[in-house]
């Protein structure tokens, strides 16, 4: 399934900072911040893990996060 946010992530420190509040949720194969977009689109491949989970983790890490 593919999950897609609007986030306030815009540069490659702030993915740094996100990389491993993501890359700690079970059920993630791959996800990935569109830079170029003006939304910051945050979109998840995932088969396991769940909108709620993805927002705590962006929030955790300091980030603002919502469903497109």
């Amino acid at each position: 399934m593919t999950l897609q946010f609007k986030t306030n992530i815009k540069c490659n420190g702030c993915i740094n900072t996100v990389t491993p509040f993501l890359n700690s949720i079970q059920g993630i194969e791959r996800w990935e911040v569109n830079l170029n977009d003006p939304d910051r689109i945050l979109t998840v491949i995932a088969n396991e893990a769940s909108s709620p989970e993805i927002m705590e983790a962006i929030e955790k890490a300091g980030y603002k996060i919502e469903p497109v």
